[in-house]
């Protein structure tokens, strides 16, 4: 009862900011969803993204002449097409060896306003260019605090760290907890009524008021807990963090869309009902799914030639699944991550990608043909952006406030990277850009 309450008092104060805020917001400005369709304003919206979650951190100048760095590298997105990014909007202060640092926020209420205002100047950055935002807001893995974390703030139980301990599984139980317990689940209400309706230090628009925000995503990977199958009376629980975040989010920013970070299957325990039900929820406008060819034992670096063919044809199977499940939900569907590292898994700029070309040139046109036959999927955020950082150590290892690759901390910083000077893929994500460019054209919205 007291976060319904709360809830309801937040959802009045938000309608009253609303209300009395400078920038009236116009709904014609945000992306929105009919049926398995996004539009803007009266066209069919699709879009060509890119991974950039360290944005805010470069808008932050954390390391030497971030800004204009940042500036340089949105330009260059423009050129090659991309008009979307996931950007992390959220991290918290963890004990965890592998989690970034610095962070959004240091503990429960307590929130960084140097980093607050790198979120600012990326999104107005943004703006500028045309491009639209997918806001994560939580974790449920290590590398940015995320869910384990406010399990820790809210229990003070020590947390299982997956790169000391090698325990996963163990980890993912803990990270689960999140939805079990009322506490965490406050702090995170919290972080995002903080976020939500924040003022734009730059252009003084509040975040909810936007349209640069195109949705919020409820958090990166969420999982299950890993018992579900045995006990679906935990699902339960899953399903209601799920809708209540997201119905509080609505209430907090009626204009923009709201979805769950989910992988697919893979963050599904590979049950097609707990994938399908999750999405089913009212209060979520779209569906998202990835796509991890080395996570998932499907691909091995050391004999890429003779395993890639199995990659593209599980993929395409994989892909094709969740089309049809964004059909029965009736609702459009983003592959939001998908990528493979370079060749032999190099870090370096300049060495061969020939693998994940292929790779993506594959995975675009499957996307591609799939939306020229007028089906569900509505974007592409491929992973992830690089751009001019470097690695600063032989084995990519991470160095906090490093020269930021795009690669999170528990990755070789450069691993998944695409630079700058990796022209080749650039090509192909422009390529990619161009037709989805000719397809949001093309199907106007229907009038009775």
């Amino acid at each position: 009862m007291k976060q319904i309450r709360a809830g309801k008092i937040m959802a009045l104060i938000a309608g009253i900011i609303l209300i009395n805020c400078k920038h009236t917001p116009d709904p014609i400005d945000f992306v929105r969803v009919e049926g398995t369709k996004f539009f803007l304003g009266e066209e069919h919206y699709c879009y060509a993204g890119i991974n950039f979650w360290h944005g805010a951190y470069l808008g932050a100048d954390i390391i030497s002449s971030g800004r204009e760095r940042l500036v340089r590298e949105l330009d260059l997105l423009k050129k090659y097409g991309i008009n979307n990014l996931r950007i992390m909007a959220s991290s918290e202060k963890s004990p965890m060896l592998m989690s970034v640092y610095p962070v959004f926020q240091i503990k429960p209420g307590s929130y960084n306003e140097e980093l607050l205002q790198g979120l600012d100047f990326l999104l107005n950055e943004m703006n500028a260019r045309k491009m639209k935002a997918v806001m994560v807001m939580n974790n449920y893995w290590q590398w940015s605090g995320g869910m384990a974390q406010y399990v820790n703030w809210a229990t003070g139980d020590s947390i299982i760290d997956p790169d000391l301990s090698g325990n996963w599984h163990g980890f993912m139980i803990y990270s689960a907890g999140f939805y079990y317990n009322q506490k965490a689940k406050e702090y995170y209400l919290k972080y995002l009524n903080h976020v939500i309706r924040r003022k734009n230090t730059i252009n003084h628009k509040y975040y909810f008021e936007d349209p640069t925000i195109m949705s919020w995503e409820l958090a990166n990977e969420p999982r299950p807990h890993p018992q579900s199958i045995q006990d679906r009376k935990l699902l339960s629980e899953y399903y209601l963090w799920i809708d209540s975040a997201a119905s509080y989010i609505h209430s907090l920013a009626p204009y923009q869309l709201v979805t769950t970070g989910s992988e697919g299957l893979a963050g599904s325990l590979h049950d097609s009902s707990i994938y399908f039900d999750s999405h089913s929820i009212r209060s979520i406008d779209y569906v998202t799914f990835h796509l991890w060819p080395k996570n998932w034992g499907w691909y091995k670096a050391d004999r890429k030639d003779e395993t890639l063919p199995d990659v593209l044809a599980k993929s395409l199977v994989y892909c094709i699944r969740h089309f049809k499940y964004a059909e029965l939900l009736n609702k459009p569907t983003v592959l939001e991550e998908f990528g493979i590292g370079r060749d032999y898994e190099r870090i370096m700029p300049g060495t061969s990608v020939s693998v994940r070309d292929t790779f993506l040139n594959t995975i675009y046109r499957i996307i591609e043909q799939n939306m020229q036959d007028h089906g569900p999927v509505a974007g592409t955020n491929v992973w992830t952006w690089g751009g001019e950082g470097r690695s600063g150590k032989p084995g990519g290892e991470w160095i906090a406030d490093a020269n930021y690759t795009g690669d999170p901390p528990q990755e070789p910083q450069g691993l998944n990277s695409i630079f700058d000077t990796d022209t080749s893929t650039l090509n192909i994500i422009s390529r990619h850009s161009s037709i989805i460019r000719s397809i949001s054209g093309r199907y106007p919205k229907k009038t009775d």
